[in-house]
């Protein structure tokens, strides 16, 4: 695999060449995948393109603007006028949501995310592609955000000292972090599960063990894990990454 912090681009149907799936090379033999798994495409186009408050949002302008209409002096037929300019509106919002929920399926429909008994592999990009190799030991924390239905985002912290560009990894990315970029694996079914999955594997390679689960191995629930801030980085013997917690 390629070295920490890594990320490799290749053309946008490069995927279906892959050696393995979401992945640009061939894992070592010591190294097995855990979880694979990609976003929901409609919890990504609520939650992540804000297609739910954009649709309240437009819905609210229809209704002041035909207000406005309806009210405003010297109009022969009002009713008419605000018919015909709620439709226009209408129709601009109608497009608008329509192109996000799109890009939402393509984001998630292109998304990869990996996660291995040694690291984290994000293959994301609709046009470009490109691989994201986060080694757990270069993992200094990591949160769960619970969504609706069991989904949820789990967002990874990176050591200070490496940094991937946000630019790079939107919409996989912690929202509002420009300053120290923060991956995100985006509305995840199970998060949970997923969760408590990473916690161990994690633990495992930062105290020198490793995972290897066979068939029948069930990861703990994540209320097993849950732990505060406060805790200091090097208390790898609790099982899972600092700042694992629900939010």
């Amino acid at each position: 695999m390629r070295p920490p912090l890594s990320h490799h681009h290749g053309h946008e149907h490069e995927h279906e060449f892959e050696p393995q799936l979401g992945l640009p090379e061939k894992l070592p033999a010591t190294e097995k995948i855990l979880w694979q798994g990609a976003p929901n495409w409609l919890a990504m186009a609520r939650y992540t393109f804000h297609v739910r408050k954009l649709s309240f949002y437009f819905a609210a302008i229809i209704l002041i603007r035909v207000f406005v209409v309806m009210t405003e002096p010297g109009l022969v037929n009002p009713g008419m006028v605000a018919l015909i300019s709620a439709l226009w509106l209408g129709l601009l919002a109608f497009v608008a949501i329509l192109i996000l929920t799109f890009v939402a399926y393509l984001s998630a429909k292109t998304t990869v995310y990996t996660i291995t008994n040694r690291r984290i592999v994000m293959r994301v990009g609709i046009v470009l592609t490109v691989t994201f190799n986060l080694p757990f030991k270069r993992i200094a924390a990591a949160n769960l955000r619970g969504l609706s239905g069991g989904r949820g985002d789990i967002c990874v912290s990176l050591m200070e000292s490496d940094k991937i560009a946000y630019a790079h990894l939107w919409p996989h990315a912690r929202p509002w972090r420009f300053a120290k970029p923060e991956p995100m694996l985006r509305c995840l079914k199970n998060a949970q599960t997923v969760a408590a999955l990473l916690t161990e594997a994690w633990s495992a390679v930062v105290s020198g063990g490793s995972v290897n689960p066979g068939p029948t191995q069930a990861a703990r629930p994540l209320e097993a894990h849950r732990q505060q801030k406060s805790v200091p980085a090097e208390s790898v013997e609790q099982g899972y990454p600092r700042g694992m917690q629900t939010s």
